[in-house]
Order: C-alpha cells, then sequence, then structure tokens
C-alpha cells in the first residue's frame, strides 16, 4: 500500500498515509482526545503530527458517551523505536488528572520492560508541572504505583511474577509485550475491569511487536485476525510496518536506499526522533528474522521468509512413508549444544526418497549410544554430519566406538541443501511424514548464501532447525555414493542391548 512520507508536518493528515492497516470500531461519533491534547499541552507534553491520529482512536466514543473499543480493545502493532510509551504515558498522565480516582493497570510479559516503562513514568511524574499533581511514587518489588493527589493512581509490574491477579475496579488495563501474552493472563486480568467506575467504560490497550514463533501469540494474533476481517465491531486495530514482501540487504552489506524508505514506512518516527544510529544499532543485535518483526514490523515474517513454503512441503507429506533401502542418518546439534537431533532417510519401496526425524533430545551425551543401536538395528550405509556442525566434536567419541562418520564439506553441504530443494519444490521426490517438529524446524530453516549456492544458517534462523540440517546430511547420504560404510562398531550384542535399556 502507497503511503505518504511519515515526515508530513502536516497535522490533519489521515493515519492510513502512515500506518500500514487501520481497522477503527464501529459507531465512532466522537473522541476524548481533545481534553487528554490539551490537559497534555498544560503540562508541557505536545505531541508529533501521527501521534495525534492514534490517539483519537484510542479514545473513540460512540454516541452513548462509552469508548468504542471499550469490549474489544485497542491493539497497536508498532516496531521498536518509535514512541509508544511516550504516547501512551501521556495519555494515561491525563486522564488521571481529568479523571479522579482512575486506577490505571500497565503490565508487561518481562520484569525488566515493566521495570523500564516504571522508570520512563517516574521521569514523567517528576517533570516541573507534573509533580505538584503526584502525591507519591512507590517503589515496590515489580509492583510499583503513581499515586495522584486527586486519588488516580498507576500501576506496574510484571506478568511473569503474576502482576495483575486480584485488582478490581480497573479503569484503564494496558498489555505491554502483547504479542507474549496467554489466555490465562488474559482471564485473570479482564475480569477486573468489569466494576469500572467510569461513564466512559474501561479501556483496554493491547500494544506489541509481531510474535516471535515460540512466543504465546495467540491472543495478539487473533486480535489482529478478526479485527482485519472485519469480524470485530467492538475492536481498533493499528499497525505501523513495512510492506510485507520487504527484504532487507543483509548484513555486512550497508543498508541502501530503498532499506531506508521502508524504515521510514514503518517508524513514523524516523528520523526526526529515532535516528539512523538506532536503527542500525537493532539492525545488528537483532537477528534477520527479529529485525522484520521487531525493527519493522512485519507480520508471518516466520513463513514468508521460509525457504520452502509450506504449501510445497505439505504437498510431499505421506503419513505412511518408509524406507526400506540406502538407509543413512544425519546428526546435528544446536550452535550451543543443548539439543542434537538424528534424522533418517531412506528409499522407498517405489523409489521414491524418504525423510524422518529419528531422535531429538536435550544435550549430546545420548547420540553416539542411539546411532550404535540403530547401526545394530538396521543396514546403515552413512552416518553423514556437516564439517561446520557442533556435532562434529562427537567424531572421536563415534571413533572409539568403532564407527565410520562421513564429514561433508562445504561443497557437498550446499550440494545437499539444493538436493533436499529440488526434491521438495522440483521433481517432488522425497516423502515425509507429516513429523511436528520436522515441520516446525523446516519453517524456521533460513539459508546463508554461499558462492553459486546455499547452506543452511542455524546463526540467524529463529529456533532450533537441527531437525532441518540432519534431515538434509541424512537424505545426502542416503543418494550419494561418496560416503563411508559407518561399520559395525566395537560393542558386542549384550553391550548393544544394554544401550537399548
Amino acid at each position: 500500500m502507497a503511503k505518504a512520507s511519515p515526515t508530513t508536518k502536516s497535522s490533519t493528515f489521515r493515519l492510513s498515509e502512515v500506518a500500514q492497516q487501520v481497522r477503527p470500531p464501529a459507531g465512532v461519533v466522537t473522541t476524548g482526545w481533545p481534553a487528554v491534547r490539551e490537559k497534555c499541552r498544560d503540562l508541557g507534553i505536545t505531541f508529533r503530527p501521527w501521534q495525534n491520529p492514534v490517539g483519537q482512536l484510542i479514545l473513540a466514543k460512540r454516541e452513548t458517551g462509552k469508548y468504542a473499543a471499550s469490549i474489544g480493545g485497542t491493539g497497536m502493532s508498532i516496531p521498536r523505536q518509535v514512541g509508544k510509551t511516550f504516547l501512551v504515558g501521556a495519555i494515561v498522565f491525563a486522564l488521571c488528572l481529568l479523571r479522579p480516582k482512575l486506577t490505571v493497570i500497565w503490565t508487561a510479559h518481562r520484569t525488566r520492560t515493566a521495570e523500564e516503562t516504571f522508570g520512563k513514568m517516574q521521569a514523567f511524574a517528576k517533570r516541573k508541572k507534573i509533580a505538584p499533581f503526584v502525591e507519591k511514587i512507590v517503589l515496590g518489588s515489580g509492583e510499583e504505583e503513581i499515586r495522584f493527589t486527586n486519588g488516580s493512581r498507576i500501576l506496574f509490574g510484571a506478568r511473569e511474577r503474576g502482576f495483575g491477579r486480584g485488582f478490581d475496579e480497573v479503569d484503564v488495563l494496558i498489555f505491554d509485550e502483547a504479542q507474549i501474552l496467554t489466555e490465562n493472563a488474559l482471564d485473570d486480568m479482564i475480569p477486573a475491569t468489569n466494576q469500572s467506575r467510569q461513564d466512559t467504560g474501561a479501556l483496554l490497550l493491547f500494544m506489541g511487536t509481531p510474535p516471535k514463533p515460540k512466543d504465546p501469540g495467540e491472543v495478539f494474533t487473533r486480535m489482529r485476525t478478526e479485527a482485519l476481517a472485519g469480524e470485530d465491531d467492538d475492536t481498533c486495530w493499528v499497525e505501523f510496518g513495512a510492506d510485507a514482501d520487504y527484504e532487507p540487504t543483509p548484513l555486512p552489506a550497508p543498508l541502501e536506499e530503498r532499506d531506508w524508505e521502508q524504515i521510514a514506512r514503518a517508524n513514523p518516527s524516523f528520523p526526526e526522533d529515532t535516528p539512523r544510529e538506532a536503527i542500525l544499532r537493532m539492525r545488528k543485535k537483532l537477528g534477520p528474522d527479529s529485525f522484520l518483526r521487531e525493527g519493522v514490523g512485519i507480520w508471518d515474517a516466520n513463513t514468508s521468509r521460509a525457504v520452502v513454503d509450506p504449501l510445497s512441503w505439505d504437498g510431499v507429506k505421506d503419513p505412511a512413508s518408509m524406507a526400506v533401502a540406502n538407509l543413512a542418518l544425519g546428526i546435528s546439534a544446536t550452535p550451543d549444544r543443548s539439543t542434537a537431533t538424528v534424522s533418517l532417510a531412506g528409499q522407498r519401496a517405489d523409489e521414491l526418497w524418504h525423510v524422518e526425524v529419528d531422535e531429538q533430545r536435550g544435550g549430546m551425551s545420548w547420540v553416539v549410544r542411539h546411532v550404535a543401536d540403530r547401526c545394530a538395528k538396521n543396514d546403515i550405509r552413512a552416518i553423514v554430519m556437516d564439517a561446520a556442525d557442533p556435532a562434529v566434536s562427537l567424531v572421536d567419541e563415534f571413533k572409539k566406538a568403532g564407527f565410520k562418520v562421513t564429514i561433508t564439506t562445504t561443497r557437498e553441504a550446499s550440494a545437499a541443501c539444493g538436493q533436499f530443494y529440488d526434491s521438495v519444490i522440483d521433481t517432488r521426490d522425497v516423502r515425509h511424514i507429516d513429523q511436528p517438529q520436522l515441520n516446525v524446524a523446516l519453517s524456521l530453516a533460513r539459508k546463508k548464501k554461499l558462492g553459486i549456492g546455499w547452506v543452511w544458517d542455524p546463526l540467524n534462523s529463529p529456533g532450533d532447525i537441527t531437525p532441518t540440517t540432519s534431515m538434509t546430511s541424512a537424505l545426502w547420504g542416503a543418494r550419494s555414493t561418496n560416503v563411508k560404510r559407518p561399520g559395525r562398531g566395537k560393542q558386542t550384542s549384550s553391550e548393544r542391548r544394554a544401550v537399548v535399556m
């Protein structure tokens, strides 16, 4: 969607000029924003042009005077370093002063985030024009509070510590880090707003970035899905982000002009409030997928950048698949050696190829014994590892056990990746049994360019991809003639039985 530059200075421009998605609740006739903006002006707080229409939507009201999104809440998907804490903090400070005895609960998932937010709000409270209205700043262990002289208060805490349970008569409920918001936390906290004493009804805000693959992001994702589908008239959704098909220039190359254009689309505070240095810092510290989600606000970065698309992978599944010949094992470990995976590949009776995860466990001490047991039970033609994989540290242990291991060179590893890709996308001559751990690992696996080819990139993949890397090695071992026969090892039959036990 084409948008005007976020550096537009007009105070009347539409939010759609800077936001990627805007879905207001139904029935909006007025907003509480003008009163809040004027109170903020009295307090010495001013806003950027883009923040005005966001404030108007957050405080939008229906003809009854109730907040239009009081039931479903307002969701904001917004990258880091944009200024959401400043905007929302200013809104709740103004509301606390405009509405005596207002109770605000501001909760984040992590303790560190909650403490950082409280620190920023402390600075707000100590401003010269605000301090006279603040009765006390309460410093507690995970439950900090700002109390106002008119009885209003803002409480801060982390959901990971159980903060938010047991409150009642809550008027404003803010879910920071909403991409890590569980159903249980929502169930614990939403009832607290049922007894709001405000004539406007309760105000609910959900703020976050697109969830990571391992985040419990169902609540935030469902809110977005229903709002964008037009299925929820009681919910407001505002989303800032780059274009969905944007692919940043990979490190270590510098960002190009097209990158900065996308960053400007995603971050309306760039470059006035968020300098280039801040963007470059995020790019360097975050992985490629994390930068897409948290740096430029792209949803579905997990699947849009997958090497093998889910539809193609689903098209070669066969739950009844089984290898009967040319069996090979592939071994891979995570960079920190906390998890290892052994995969098996081979040829089926119909001469198609078969892949599956044979075993995945924590640590690496179990790998050699497991492989020895597998070799005792089956005619394994090769045990394969990538020379760059942490699992190669097991080679000496395999030698002591009497097994020969095939170590693929960089060139062979690249060929193995290309071979697997072609088998799924082009020739479609490989089958898998629809194992969840392999499906997830393949969706997370990213590639690293290598000359004219590529290899899997575990360091820049957003999760454990050892099922993918070990499976790729196993398939190469099943199909290649350049492998070492592993042998039967030095164990006696009784020792192999002991391994199984």
